[in-house]
């Protein structure tokens, strides 16, 4: 019986070793479509914004563009001369005909310092712009504390979407006393991954006001249950219709993007399960810039499987940070990973907080996702996946030139330069992280 098991081995061995051959995006793209039901598009561009500056220029001059609508779902819109610009800008839309769909969430506007009140509300539906509050906080207020809106989406026409990690905000652009530069990372997409941007701004306006957005003036996207959606057909416009930043790659109308969506009661194991696969399949490299990456236990053993495998981790954190506790968290989660090999960066040029992951060299996500509890198990979060060399290579770039104003962070640095206190509450509030 040798011989027979000898032969056998001769052919499956070679289909093993193609298995473990695929490359990481390959697996990548294999696992979101087939756990997930993710579906990948092939015919986009994306052009990063690494600046609210950046941001905010390309996103207004689109909005001057627009000929029938923009849809925006937002955090927070602060109420600063920013917010003030766009809004303005919003009401001029309106007088040409624009229609404008805006929505906020309540517990992202109640917990900036500069909110949104009833007054501005008047103002801005006084220029005709319908701007909605997601799930108000009423009492008990504690039935509101999960299931926040963190999305951060505009889509215009149909033909364009800005997303993201900022919302609307004068300190993207000059930063914050108390943190210094506040870092941040956004994208413009265009092609066919912008209909289902739409499709989640769609459900969600639906879900608070109870306006359907299915009709001719809207970008047709077939739905994927009997759940609601967006679109246009007949007035839906081209990238072409737009004067918009030039995605100067090689791969540019030819991007691979999946996108992600988690919604608290109907999927909402997507974004960790997501990161999970990300971090499995890759067998080089993973390069991860988040402000809050306290991880949950399914991320967590997913970067220990890694670098078990050998595969070198690198993550970059903020030295400042908006949240309490936090930074405490994140050290005594840090520490641990350091310990397994995991090189730690720490960020002293303000307040860095992007969301961005890179694997391989060759796909990377950006979006709202924080790798916290919040995000991972509480709220609505949306996250392109793109599987592109070139766009990947260049969030690699500006993660190499970050480095250079950052201290690597080691094991035996913890007690040094966390006292007894911090390190108490690093590892007490450590329980809790689900919850924030």
């Amino acid at each position: 019986m040798r011989p027979f098991f000898f032969i056998l081995s001769l052919f499956l061995m070679p289909l093993f070793m193609r298995a473990e051959e695929q490359p990481s995006d390959v697996v990548l793209r294999q696992a979101l479509e087939e756990q997930l039901g993710v579906e990948f598009t092939s015919n986009n561009s994306v052009v990063l914004l690494h600046t609210g500056r950046d941001k905010f220029k390309a996103m207004f001059s689109a909005i001057r563009q627009a000929k029938h609508y923009v849809h925006l779902e937002y955090f927070n819109f602060r109420n600063d001369s920013i917010g003030n610009v766009l809004f303005n800008l919003l009401g001029e839309k309106v007088k040409e005909g624009v229609e404008v769909r805006a929505m906020f969430d309540s517990f992202g506007n109640s917990s900036n310092d500069s909110p949104l009140k009833n007054k501005h509300l008047r103002a801005i539906r006084a220029m005709g712009i319908q701007i909605e509050e997601f799930d108000p906080i009423k009492f008990p207020w504690i039935n509101h504390a999960f299931q926040r809106d963190h999305r951060k989406i505009v889509v215009i026409d149909g033909a364009v979407c800005y997303a993201g990690g900022m919302n609307v905000a004068d300190y993207y652009i000059n930063g914050r006393p108390e943190y210094g530069e506040w870092r941040d990372m956004h994208m413009e997409l265009t092609g066919d991954v912008v209909a289902q941007y739409e499709r989640i701004f769609a459900r969600m306006w639906w879900q608070q006001t109870g306006e359907v957005l299915l009709d001719e003036r809207y970008l047709a996207m077939p739905a994927p249950t009997s759940e609601v959606t967006a679109g246009i057909v007949s007035l839906a416009r081209s990238r072409e219709d737009f004067q918009l930043l030039a995605d100067t790659s090689t791969t540019a109308g030819h991007k691979v993007i999946g996108v992600v969506d988690r919604r608290p009661r109907y999927t909402p194991k997507n974004m960790r399960k997501a990161y999970v696969a990300a971090i499995d399949a890759a067998k080089e490299c993973i390069q991860i810039v988040n402000p809050y990456p306290t991880n949950v236990k399914s991320v967590r053993r997913a970067l220990k499987r890694a670098l078990k495998r050998g595969v070198r981790l690198e993550i970059m954190v903020s030295a400042k940070s908006d949240v309490p506790i936090t930074p405490d968290v994140v050290a005594f989660e840090m520490k641990k990973l350091a310990k397994r090999g995991a090189e730690v960066y720490y960020n002293q040029t303000g307040f860095h907080h992007s969301k961005v992951m890179m694997v391989d060299g060759r796909f990377c996500t950006v979006g709202s996702t924080n790798m916290d509890g919040r995000s991972f198990l509480c709220d609505y979060e949306v996250n392109s996946f793109i599987l592109d060399r070139e766009t990947t290579a260049e969030l690699q770039r500006i993660f190499e030139l970050d480095k250079q104003h950052c201290t690597l962070f080691r094991a035996e640095d913890y007690r040094r330069q966390f006292n007894f206190g911090h390190r108490l509450t690093g590892h007490f509030f450590a329980l809790f992280r689900r919850f924030f």
